[in-house]
């Protein structure tokens, strides 16, 4: 099937925004416990570091769910939007379940983690679904699904500003009835793509192929270092904002406006999409990974600043710290092994995620010694690190 006879026909016109759509809303568990761990910690008395606790637990799930996921293949060897509907009903659950179980720090961080786990069998296999539909413009593709997920990432904070003064299961209610509706549409009017690689099988010796390319090395470093910077940097844009509010002496609606600066980032990936069919994704992910960068090095004056430059500083960095993330995926999709694609993009998803749960605990502990002020300056090892490993690419993507 030719990818021209795809986009024409009337049940493939519908592909790219059930896909979309699907993605944002299994995205929506992600933040859930971010968006709670104020009513958490009042209601389990929990401390002031149950924030990054909370957020850690969900990032070593999908590290341990991606680890489980690329070693046995899982999305390469199942029908991708079968796994995809089990893992958003699977998640849903655990994600739901905190209203009734989540009695203790424990038992909230247990849930969060089992959420996280099914988050690999949603983020990376969505990509791979896309990736079975689009084999040319697939940096489009992913820039809108990167888009959605970070839209739904942000949806708690959403729905936890809209219903202020309403109980705060509505958050976890919400998301996970959406995360099974979006689970359900993919599953049963989308299914599986026309270049979906079939038949291969369990092999121990798939992940080492898939890191025996140089190509592959360069952009899956290049995204471990956009890692380091965007997981902690949305983590912690509440204390970013609250630290401004304390030393300004100013109010500010934080919910609100942590949605927005996550959710401006749903825009960057579409356009870098769009932008990425004209200049290559390697420019587009370059650009962008530049920028967050230097928004890291300017952090320490944000705080000095009037509150609508500092608001819309803010702005770029979430625009830019995950407008590349799309890009990275793409060239990532592109130079794995075909048989592999599904597995390459959970293993290196889940090296990333790793990565993410050192960076938000290492910035958690820095809070006890250091001002708010100038700890995000080290974010920036993480851009500097993805500048260097990804600039060969750039004349080839």
């Amino acid at each position: 099937m030719k990818e021209s006879e795809i986009a024409t026909t009337p049940r493939t016109f519908w592909v790219l925004p059930i896909i979309v759509f699907s993605q944002f809303a299994g995205g929506s568990m992600w933040f859930v416990g971010n968006a709670v761990v104020d009513d958490l910690r009042e209601l389990l008395d929990l401390s002031a570091g149950a924030v990054a606790d909370i957020s850690s637990s969900v990032q070593l799930g999908f590290m341990a769910g991606t680890l489980v996921f690329s070693i046995l293949s899982i999305a390469d060897r199942f029908s991708p939007s079968r796994v995809f509907l089990f893992s958003t009903i699977a998640g849903a659950v655990f994600n739901i379940a905190v209203i009734w179980f989540g009695t203790s720090l424990f038992s909230v961080l247990l849930l969060r983690f089992m959420t996280g786990f099914f988050l690999a069998g949603i983020y990376p296999v969505g990509m791979k679904i896309a990736a079975d539909w689009y084999n040319k413009g697939l940096g489009k593709a992913l820039g809108y699904l990167v888009g959605a997920l970070v839209l739904g990432k942000a949806f708690p904070h959403f729905i936890k500003d809209i219903t202020e003064g309403l109980p705060w299961q509505i958050v976890l209610i919400a998301t996970s009835v959406l995360a099974v509706s979006g689970g359900l549409s993919l599953a049963l009017i989308v299914g599986d793509g026309p270049y979906r690689k079939k038949g291969a099988r369990f092999n121990w010796t798939a992940i080492p192929e898939i890191f025996s390319s140089k190509d592959f090395r360069s952009a899956a470093f290049g995204y471990f270092g956009h890692m380091w910077e965007l997981y902690t940097f949305w983590t912690f844009i509440p204390l970013i904002l609250l630290t401004y509010v304390q030393t300004n002496g100013i109010e500010l609606a934080i919910p609100h406006w942590t949605f927005i600066i996550i959710g401006v980032g749903a825009f960057a990936c579409v356009a870098g999409g769009y932008l990425s069919l004209r200049t290559g994704s390697a420019r587009v992910a370059f650009g962008m990974l530049l920028t967050s960068g230097i928004c890291c090095l300017i952090s320490p004056w944000l705080f000095q600043l009037p509150l609508i430059p500092f608001l819309l500083i803010l702005l770029i960095w979430g625009f830019a710290v995950v407008g590349d993330s799309a890009q990275f995926s793409a060239i990532v999709a592109k130079t794995a092994v075909p048989m592999y694609v599904g597995t390459a993009l959970t293993v290196v998803n889940g090296i990333g995620f790793t990565i993410t749960v050192f960076s938000i605990q290492f910035f958690s502990l820095l809070l006890e010694s250091w001002p708010p002020q100038y700890l995000f300056l080290l974010l920036a090892i993480g851009p500097l690190f993805g500048l260097l490993m990804f600039g060969r690419l750039l004349k080839r993507f």
